[in-house]
């Protein structure tokens, strides 16, 4: 079981070339692909910026939702465990969404694939792809 971050997420859906290699193979090999609640947050923010936002998102939650599940991933719901988890979580990372992702992934627990080598301090469960 993986969960993916939101970037990894929206490449995957979109075909980017940012997606790595190795990106594509861990989510083609996994028998069990997440998305989190939390990242239809993230997205629902960054969208509504628009070009404003240093990282602008093409689509809003509700599309990226629907492409998300076309391509078989799982919905994961951010839980009062997962806010337990975050709490426990040293001060690595500043932002709110990724340390949201890293608890959810450290809780349930299952692999986190994310593009963002500071977050791999956290866990060997946290995977930079």
């Amino acid at each position: 079981m993986i969960l993916l971050d939101t970037h990894l997420a929206l490449w995957s859906m979109m075909g980017h070339s940012k997606l790595s290699r190795r990106a594509i193979h861990e989510i083609e090999a996994s028998d069990a692909v997440f998305f989190s609640a939390i990242s239809l947050v993230e997205i629902t923010i960054k969208h509504a910026r628009g070009n404003a936002s240093p990282d602008p998102i093409p689509v809003n939650a509700q599309q990226a939702a629907e492409e998300f599940r076309r391509a078989g991933f799982q919905e994961l719901d951010f839980t009062s465990s997962h806010a337990e988890m975050m709490d426990r979580l040293p001060p690595i990372h500043r932002d709110p969404f990724d340390r949201m992702l890293v608890a959810q992934a450290l809780s349930e627990p299952m692999r986190f694939l994310t593009h963002d080598a500071a977050l791999a301090a956290y866990s060997q469960l946290v995977e930079v792809v």
